[in-house]
């Protein structure tokens, strides 16, 4: 017996009682993007180090004015003072932006729509909230070059995903377009053995 306001109130209880879910869609499943195919193990990292990287910045805007008020680093100087600025400046913006501009592209979860052909990929923006990026398979463009912080490009997004952590390979060989088949059918190899007859 619980009391509130000085009076007895009964509350039920749940125990022993099985709850069971009415959906009829996985937990992985997105009513907007469709099916979680692949989920990155370093989002809560990358969105740790862009937080401390950002925190740092602030915090060093914040304290420029009192530590040149207590340095005296006002009547040093003008060389003194362009190394003092360059260091806070680099610490303050560069690293930042760098930390961006390397992370934007990290794949936090990917989410594939079978009905229609499309993946949504959940990336984190400039300010840390996650940003939704659509695109067809057909979109999906293989870099030449391996490059570091690129596994493919999504229109002319960069995109960076491990593909050792799709749940289902089939899902990964899918978006890099690896189960289309590469094999000519006779008549097309007909066709180009005629066009070169003609010639």
């Amino acid at each position: 017996m619980l009391y509130w306001n000085g009076l007895p109130r009964e509350v039920a209880s749940f125990q022993g009682v099985a709850v069971r879910s009415l959906s009829t869609s996985s937990p992985h499943d997105h009513p907007e993007h469709g099916r979680l195919v692949y989920k990155g193990n370093l989002a809560k990292t990358v969105l740790g180090v862009k937080f401390f990287s950002y925190s740092t910045s602030i915090f060093n805007l914040f304290m420029m004015p009192y530590i040149m008020l207590k340095s005296g680093i006002g009547v040093e100087s003008l060389l003194v003072q362009g190394v003092f600025y360059g260091l806070i400046g680099i610490f303050t913006f560069v690293t930042p932006v760098t930390l961006h501009l390397l992370t934007k592209g990290y794949v936090i979860r990917l989410y594939y729509k079978d009905e229609v052909d499309t993946y949504t990929a959940i990336t984190y923006n400039a300010i840390l909230a996650e940003k939704a990026t659509v695109f067809h398979q057909k979109d999906v463009k293989i870099p030449d070059i391996s490059k570091m912080f690129t596994t493919f490009y999504a229109k002319t997004k960069s995109m960076l995903v491990n593909p050792t952590l799709f749940p289902n390979p089939q899902d990964y060989n899918h978006l890099m377009g690896y189960d289309k088949s590469s094999i000519f059918k006779f008549e097309d190899l007909e066709a180009v053995k005629e066009a070169d007859e003609r010639k």
